[in-house]
């Protein structure tokens, strides 16, 4: 349960401002009587779905991420602490990144990155800087 807030906590405070302004515009006085009922049993249906549909998808590219970088391959990752025109990061077990409770860590790197943060590279194949090998 904390995964799922973890990862859905904005959509769900997204979610009741949207069902906020249905709870105001359908307690107007232009508005059937019936109209908050409804609206908000469509709406948080709508809202709640959407939410539901987000975290399934989120954790199923997690596990195959998780999967992925056991198996050694590169997985490539956001990295919004930077805003320069590289903002992914690229690891792998043979860079020295593991794997702990759903987040990469590096001891030479001072962020880690949430495995929902992250999809399996397809790029060209990887070198490191410092020994020029593969």
């Amino acid at each position: 349960m904390q995964l799922f807030f973890e990862l859905e906590i904005v959509y769900i405070v997204i979610g009741l401002f949207i069902l906020g302004i249905t709870a105001f515009v359908t307690t107007r006085d232009f508005m059937p009587k019936s109209a908050f009922k409804k609206g908000m049993i469509a709406v948080g249906g709508v809202v709640s779905l959407m939410v539901v549909f987000h975290y399934t998808i989120t954790v199923k590219r997690m596990n195959g991420v998780e999967e992925l970088f056991s198996a050694g391959e590169t997985i490539i990752c956001e990295n919004k602490m930077r805003r320069t025109i590289s903002k992914s990061v690229l690891l792998s077990q043979s860079m020295g990144w593991r794997l702990e409770d759903h987040l990469f860590k590096h001891d030479d790197y001072e962020r880690d990155f949430h495995t929902a943060r992250c999809v399996d590279w397809k790029g060209s194949e990887v070198y490191q800087e410092e020994n020029k090998t593969k």
